[in-house]
């Protein structure tokens, strides 16, 4: 038995295929461009991640069931006759919607109660509307039937297999969706100026997708919950986070969480298999991975190479902080105007001194979150994985600062892995699941006072943008 899993990621397209004897491996990774058209914008294009999936499926040959993993809030306007791209494919980072949210503020409760969401351009619902508010082209579309919009695996699905679908795990990211009926929620469509009859249809997320060329789609889902399944969280606590672009932590729920504001966490739809729907408390940093390549880029740091080890003590123990606030704050925040910080720099602050802020900033921030998760009860174990993992200092730092074992799985690939277990669900059979490699145990340090340090950093890096 084969199974490919597309995961079509935030920089790159990559295809796992994986087995029932165990073995997993990329045959194809391929990296697109990042389009910055203005300061609060990030965009795709369409044709040249539907190219690479192509180019993904051609090196992976013959397999028995495919997986599609996405980014999933990005999202795209498209002619639902032809396929054809409308727009670019508007990226969760970007922030264009934020006045526009800002004017809907009195609606929040109602979107949180409704859909478990925060208003924040994060989400797909604001971009949709802006599309066809501001786009003649989609517009056009609209006024002749033949819109579709919605998130890029639809898009993809159309593209690949004739049928536009997303599933429920990708739907509960768009504020479109009532988390208490799994289906698309008409006055939330209306509130965000979104036609219903222009989304596609929501389906489980192991289902029949349809085939491409004659193999077949059994499973759609976010790239966060692939991870999250991937882990093999499979009981209420179980907790993991993924350092990519962003840093996302995800812990499985006992049912439907409660929509509210204190933890600053957002209820979610981990899977659903079989008519049982399972749910996760999430929270996001919008730039980890993204941090770490802005960093590059400005020569702040030459390599990833350049943050595994640092031989200083602690910077958040010397004062230095480094807020990752490059797209605003999100959970436990939810506060787009923020902005990066570095602050505690002085005359003998080196290069070095500043990449070890930048790895404890991501850290610091990841923490926060799994402090909220935590609630009442401390967090003995997470697991994690993503290409920041590769930095031993950024792991140690993480369980020293949580107090948890973290957990590093055999494979680093844990969300094209996890979406390959569900595809290989959805034809009635299994794959092994991923054994550690590491078990990182924290060791004593002032925690607290780690955390109020930051806190005081991340106070000062709000507002900024006003």
């Amino acid at each position: 038995m084969r199974i490919l899993a597309l995961d079509q990621g935030t920089t790159s397209t990559r295809g796992l295929v994986a087995d029932d004897g165990g073995r997993a491996e990329i045959v194809r990774a391929v990296r697109h461009e990042q389009h910055f058209p203005a300061a609060d914008r990030v965009e795709h294009d369409p044709a040249e991640l539907l190219a690479n999936l192509r180019a993904v499926l051609d090196a992976a040959g013959p397999v028995d069931a495919i997986a599609l993993s996405n980014q999933g809030e990005s999202c795209l306007a498209w002619d639902a006759v032809t396929g054809e791209a409308l727009s670019p494919v508007i990226v969760w980072q970007d922030r264009r919607t934020e006045a526009r949210l800002a004017e809907m503020a009195q609606r929040e409760a109602f979107v949180r109660a409704r859909a478990g969401l925060p208003l924040d351009p994060y989400f797909s619902a604001s971009k949709l509307g802006w599309l066809l508010e501001t786009s003649a082209p989609v517009q056009a579309a609209h006024r002749a039937g033949r819109l579709r919009l919605g998130t890029t695996d639809a898009y993809f699905l159309q593209n690949l297999t004739g049928e536009a679908s997303t599933d429920i795990t990708t739907a509960s990211r768009t504020s479109l969706m009532s988390l208490a009926t799994g289906q698309w929620d008409p006055e939330l469509c209306a509130l965000f100026g979104v036609p219903i009859e222009c989304l596609p249809p929501i389906r489980p997320t192991v289902a029949d997708f349809g085939a491409i060329n004659g193999m077949p789609v059994t499973a759609a889902v976010v790239d966060q919950q692939a991870a999250l399944y991937g882990h093999g969280c499979r009981a209420t606590g179980d907790a993991k986070i993924t350092f990519g672009t962003g840093a996302f932590a995800l812990a499985l729920a006992d049912g439907l969480p409660q929509a509210e504001t204190e933890s600053g966490l957002l209820p979610t739809v981990a899977w659903q298999i079989g008519g049982d729907t399972t749910y996760a408390l999430e929270g996001g940093v919008h730039a980890a991975g993204a941090a770490v390549e802005w960093a590059m880029r400005i020569g702040l740091v030459d390599g990833p190479e350049a943050l595994s080890g640092f031989d200083a003590p602690a910077a958040i123990d010397r004062d230095l902080a480094f807020v990752p606030a490059l797209a605003g704050l999100a959970a436990p925040h939810w506060d787009g105007s923020a902005a990066g910080l570095f602050i505690g720099m002085t005359g003998a602050t080196t290069r070095a001194d500043m990449a070890q802020a930048l790895v404890e900033g991501i850290a610091l921030r990841a923490a926060e979150i799994a402090a909220r998760m935590a609630g009442d009860k401390p967090v003995k174990r997470i697991s994690v994985d993503g290409g920041l993992t590769r930095s031993d200092y950024l792991c140690r730092f993480l369980a020293d600062v949580t107090g948890a074992e973290i957990v590093l799985p055999a494979t680093e690939e844990l969300t094209a892995f996890g979406a390959a277990q569900l595809a290989a669900v959805g034809i009635g059979a299994a794959l092994p699941a991923a054994p550690p490699r590491a078990v990182i145990v924290p060791r004593d340090c002032d925690r607290t006072g780690r955390l109020a340090r930051f806190g005081g950093a991340v106070a000062r890096a709000r507002g900024w943008r006003g």
